[in-house]
C-alpha cells in the first residue's frame, strides 16, 4: 500500500475513533504533502513523501526544544504528540551496524577515499537510509571515516 493511501487510511480510523490529536497530526502531514505536490507540480512517491514526514519531525523536534527552554511544557507535550504520530508512518530507524555496512557499502561501490568523495557516498546512500537516520548524523559518521 502506497504511504499517502496509509495516510489517508489513518486518517478515517482516527476520524471514527475521535482520536482529534491523531486526526490533527494526520491531516497536517496529508495537507504538507499535497502542498509539496502543488508546488513542485509533480505527484510525490513514497520516498519523498518520507522526506516531508522527517521534516515534520525534524521541525517538531526543535519546537519542543525551544518550548521546553521557555519553560512551555504544555506546548512542548503537543509537539511530541505529534512526532510519536508522524513516526508510526516511518520506517524502522537503522541500527549503527546497519548503518556502517551501508557506509562500507557504499564506499567500496564509488571506490571513495577522501573526502572528494563525500558527495558520491551520500547520493549513494540517501535513497537507502531516507527517514530512517538522521542524516547530519550519517554526514559526521562518513566524514570521520574518509578522514580516518
Amino acid at each position: 500500500m502506497a504511504l499517502i493511501d496509509e495516510l489517508k487510511e489513518a486518517q478515517k480510523d482516527a476520524m471514527r475513533a475521535k482520536d482529534k490529536v491523531r486526526l490533527g497530526t494526520i491531516r497536517m502531514a496529508i495537507a504538507a504533502i499535497r502542498q509539496r505536490e502543488i508546488d513542485d507540480q509533480i505527484t510525490l512517491t513514497d520516498a519523498d513523501i518520507l522526506a516531508v514526514l522527517t521534516k515534520m519531525v525534524k521541525q517538531r523536534q526543535d519546537a519542543a526544544q525551544q518550548y521546553d527552554d521557555a519553560g512551555r511544557e504544555e506546548l512542548a507535550a503537543k509537539e511530541r504528540a505529534e512526532i510519536t504520530v508522524i513516526e508510526t508512518f516511518l520506517p524502522q530507524p537503522l541500527s549503527d551496524a546497519e548503518l556502517d555496512a551501508l557506509i562500507d557499502e557504499a564506499m567500496a561501490d564509488t571506490g571513495a577515499t577522501g573526502m572528494q568523495d563525500m558527495g558520491k557516498v551520500m547520493g549513494q546512500l540517501k535513497p537507502k537510509v531516507q527517514g530512517r537516520t538522521d542524516m547530519g548524523a550519517l554526514s559526521a559518521r562518513i566524514k570521520s571515516r574518509l578522514n580516518g
